[in-house]
């Protein structure tokens, strides 16, 4: 087997970091896996994409160093593209009829004006 190239090696000690960073913090050591899993089928040879990666991480390990993150929580697509495109309201809201809290902008990304009867 081949020594690891020196960009394998920093990925390998950002994911060390990540962990150790995260001990304590609800929610960290399961997502640093699943992010590290998602991406292990990238090809070596795709080192934009793996740089791109390890700078995502490392600004990650700084904002769980610095204090202020308790714990790591994901962003979920509520809706696919194509759903919004065809859904009516602001892309990225729910529909009235789903039951969780409303988006409090309009379209145009002001606040709604609650004397209109919206």
């Amino acid at each position: 087997m081949s020594r690891p190239s020196r960009l394998q090696r920093q990925v390998l000690s950002l994911y060390r970091e990540l962990l150790r960073a995260g001990r304590g913090k609800p929610g960290v050591e399961a997502r640093v896996r699943a992010e590290f899993r998602q991406h292990a089928c990238l090809p070596r040879s795709d080192v934009l994409r793996i740089e791109y990666l390890y700078r995502r991480g490392r600004r990650q390990l700084q904002l769980l160093r610095s204090g202020h993150a308790t714990a790591m929580g994901a962003f979920v697509r509520l809706r696919g593209p194509t759903e919004e495109a065809s859904g009516s309201g602001a892309p990225g809201t729910q529909p009235d009829n789903a039951g969780g809290p409303r988006n409090p902008l309009n379209s145009t990304g002001s606040p709604e004006n609650p004397l209109d009867g919206r």
